[in-house]
């Protein structure tokens, strides 16, 4: 499955029927992804916007691969006070309920939102993959996992995509998650690469910003530039998710493809996460 060069997520997106700014529209922001040529669109139904982005995308549903996700399980509206869920039982559950509420036959890629302590990933994957043969998933993704539950998990069924928090400050992910990614040949998607936007506003480091002076770009593109030289560093796929609720932002997000960094700039930029 490509999932292309950058895919957006759509976290943050809400209706904003009390907002007229058409730049923060959500419709014409997924639109105007689509129309930049990102092909991922990513949500979840944490995210309490499935209906949203389905009514988005269904003029255009051939043009995309429709990423969502289950198992976080919400106590109210209390942020981070979830459980998971990963039983077999409820992957199915969960998995008619996102279909129903994104208005489609099939997602095309279904994660697992967050590992579970209590359900042992190989239940949770088999039933997942019961959903591929049934024709309603089209390929299978993990967040928020160990490398043992990924290797562990692709032992039981392919694992397309691996969704982790992957930026300049945040690289844990690089000690294990990576090697084993790369040996498995699963793409990584990189949520939060400007470290959920503290990397868009001027840095503290003088190597973000003089790069950024020199590019004539603003940190924020230069931090999710480096995450797209990250495939060279790692020898794996890796495919950026910057998520924003503006067009305009949308667009120079897509503008850090094109934004080619030097091995020197490289240098510099890969000490400031140690």
């Amino acid at each position: 499955m490509e999932l292309g060069g950058q895919g957006f997520g759509a976290m943050r997106l809400r209706e904003r029927d009390d907002d007229p700014d058409p730049d923060r529209d959500p419709v014409a922001v997924i639109h105007a992804a689509l129309d930049a040529g990102i092909s991922l669109v990513d949500t979840a139904d944490a995210y309490r916007n499935e209906e949203l982005v389905g009514r988005a995308v269904r003029s255009r549903r051939d043009e995309l691969v429709l990423a969502s996700k289950f198992g976080l399980v919400w106590h109210g509206d209390v942020a981070g006070d979830f459980d998971v869920r990963a039983d077999p039982a409820y992957v199915r559950e969960a998995a008619e309920a996102s279909l129903r509420r994104l208005g489609v036959d099939v997602i095309d890629l279904y994660y697992l939102h967050h590992r579970s302590e209590t359900t042992p990933i190989e239940d949770t994957v088999a039933a997942m993959a019961e959903l591929v043969d049934r024709g309603v998933v089209r390929a299978l993704g993990l967040s928020n996992v160990t490398a043992e539950d990924l290797r562990r998990a692709h032992a039981v069924h392919p694992i397309t995509a691996l969704q982790e928090r992957w930026s300049l400050l945040e690289r844990d992910i690089e000690r294990e998650l990576v090697p084993a990614a790369a040996d498995l040949g699963v793409t990584i998607v990189a949520h939060s690469p400007t470290d959920h936007g503290l990397l868009h506003r001027n840095p503290d480091s003088g190597a973000v910003v003089d790069i950024a002076r020199a590019h004539d770009v603003t940190p924020g593109q230069v931090a999710l530039a480096w995450v797209h030289h990250r495939n060279r560093a790692h020898d794996v796929e890796v495919v950026p998710l910057p998520g924003t609720t503006s067009v305009h932002h949308l667009h120079a997000n897509v503008a850090t493809q094109d934004l080619e960094l030097t091995d020197e700039e490289l240098r510099a930029l890969n000490t400031l996460g140690g």
